[in-house]
């Protein structure tokens, strides 16, 4: 998992975050742990932690998250295939994924 958060680290400044008021995605990686990643005030904030007040919690597995981080995963099929569940707002989800295809 911190390899993962790394990772996600690094790519913090390519995202495009404008426009977004808030939002709050929590992760529940299968096997690996919880995270969350959380866009507000033009800024994006990543921990290890569970998100009480999340925009939506999305489950899915390591290998696939990174699949969809590196676009190589659309989300919407992700969601159609069962590779990937949200509990919550699923239009947050689907604004997370275009934040995540939109990077610099």
């Amino acid at each position: 998992m911190k390899q993962l958060l790394e990772r996600l680290e690094s790519m913090k400044d390519s995202i495009d975050v404008s426009g977004v008021d808030f939002l709050a995605v929590q992760f529940n990686v299968k096997d690996e742990g919880v995270f969350y990643v959380e866009i507000k005030n033009g800024g994006i904030n990543i921990a290890p932690y569970e998100y009480n007040d999340r925009s939506c919690a999305i489950t899915i597995k390591k290998d696939n998250l990174i699949k969809l981080i590196d676009g190589k995963l659309d989300a919407v099929a992700a969601f159609t295939l069962g590779k990937l569940k949200v509990d919550g707002d699923i239009g947050k989800a689907l604004e997370f994924s275009r934040i995540l295809k939109n990077r610099k």
